[in-house]
């Protein structure tokens, strides 16, 4: 029974997956469709690509986060189950009414809910819920309460980082010294901070090559792109002014094309790892609750999640490699189903989106999600690309973002979370009470 109920878990797990993807396939694809950069079909072969793509780039840090959600050694299967059925019911219901909700935060709340009534019937506490997990040497605290919190941040950095990459754009059209000494700058601090990210001591060289282990080493890939992104803008940015409008126009048509590519890429690496997460709580709760050794499960169910030994060393986690196969290929599924009730909000309802827009926006959607993928937070990438399209908007004055609209999407995002946990709530009782 309880092996059978793993496996549903993980076929449940996938579905959401697949939801994800045509759920959240606005969030890459809606400027450039807006644009007419790409034909609705294009833009997402495009984002499916690269939402695939993603597996080779990002490792498991937010499947962690995701995965210590709640307390492994406390639930049970039926938490889990209940928590993926809630988040299947809500993302379908959002989609339905094209609100662009995250799927990230559906997740959360539907996990955290299920544990919490579980914890109500079986007399635990609330501690059952990571709340709230201090950073290691100083960094970025884990928990439901940091990720409630990145609600407001995550779509606040990409407001602000879109704002400031429009500014900087604007300026660069200017036949002005100030602008290109500004860029040349922000390119030298970019090769700084890139080479003081990358990793050199490769555990598990791919090559024999020291320079192509390093290359290739996913986690150097992303700060390459990071570098390749910003870089990309520099050069346009140094030679913006010499440009007549129909040129730039097709510049930016082009960059777009990078921008959206880079953005898909984030949103693969971020939604994909939530749901390996889910799979990896389920299988860590089968041997708990089964009380079956690692040693008699098949080897594609050898999962450990990261921990700490009693001497305080870090314990390295192991996840089989189908796993996140599996989730990059059925999210980027998903993404080729598009959502095209979700585009129409995401690319024409909040403000008027071109080629320049698009361009800040995507760019900032996408630095913003590398950079909490390091920092392991699990952030909306619904919220994070609204924010930054919002930020584009500020540029030209207040009233070019449509704030009815704007409003009722932060309302979304605000109850995704409790309506998803109550949900989940509902949805264990009754499970509890069939499968008991």
């Amino acid at each position: 029974m309880e092996f059978t109920l793993l496996i549903f878990i993980i076929v449940l797990s996938l579905i959401f997956d697949y939801i994800n993807g045509f759920h959240d396939a606005a969030n890459a694809i809606a400027t450039v469709v807006a644009t007419k950069v790409l034909s609705p079909f294009q833009a997402v072969l495009w984002a499916a690509f690269f939402n695939f793509l993603a597996y080779w780039v990002f490792g498991f840090g937010v499947a962690d986060s995701v995965a210590k959600t709640a307390d492994s050694s406390h639930i049970n299967l039926t938490v889990i189950l209940a928590g993926v059925i809630a988040s299947i019911i809500w993302n379908l219901i959002t989609w339905w009414q094209g609100i662009p909700s995250s799927s990230s935060h559906t997740l959360i709340g539907g996990f955290a809910g299920a544990a919490l009534a579980h914890a109500s019937l079986n007399h635990l506490g609330l501690d059952i819920v990571n709340w709230y997990t201090p950073g290691k040497d100083g960094g970025i605290p884990s928990g439901v309460l940091i990720i409630i919190a990145f609600i407001v941040l995550a779509p606040l950095i990409g407001l602000i980082v879109s704002y400031l990459i429009s500014i900087w754009l604007l300026h660069s059209s200017k036949k002005s010294i100030v602008p290109k000494l500004f860029t040349i700058a922000i390119m030298v601090l970019t090769i700084w901070f890139v080479s003081r990210m990358l990793t050199y001591d490769i555990k598990k060289p791919r090559f024999n090559s020291v320079f192509w282990s390093i290359i290739c080493e996913p986690h150097n890939i992303k700060w390459f792109l990071v570098a390749f992104i910003l870089l990309s803008i520099s050069f346009f940015c140094l030679i913006f002014s010499s440009l007549s409008q129909v040129q730039s126009n097709a510049w930016l048509r082009k960059m777009q094309l990078i921008s959206s590519a880079s953005f898909s890429l984030g949103h693969g690496g971020n939604d994909s790892q939530k749901v390996m997460g889910i799979i990896a709580a389920a299988v860590v709760v089968y041997i708990h609750t089964s009380g079956v050794s690692m040693e008699s499960l098949p080897t594609w169910l050898h999962v450990v999640l990261p921990s700490k030994a009693p001497n305080g060393d870090e314990i390295a986690g192991t996840i089989p490699q189908w796993i996140p196969l599996a989730c990059y290929t059925v999210i980027a599924a998903g993404t080729l189903s598009g959502g095209w009730r979700i585009v129409k909000t995401m690319g024409t309802k909040i403000t008027k989106v071109t080629p320049f827009e698009g361009v800040a926006a995507e760019t900032a959607g996408a630095l913003t999600l590398y950079f909490t993928e390091h920092l392991k937070i699990p952030v909306s990438t619904t919220h994070t690309i609204t924010g930054s399209i919002i930020g584009v908007g500020l540029t030209k004055r207040i009233s070019a973002v449509r704030w009815g609209v704007t409003v009722s999407l932060i309302w979304a995002w605000v109850l995704t979370i409790p309506i998803t946990a109550i949900l989940a709530c509902l949805v264990y009782y009754l499970l509890n009470f069939f499968l008991k």
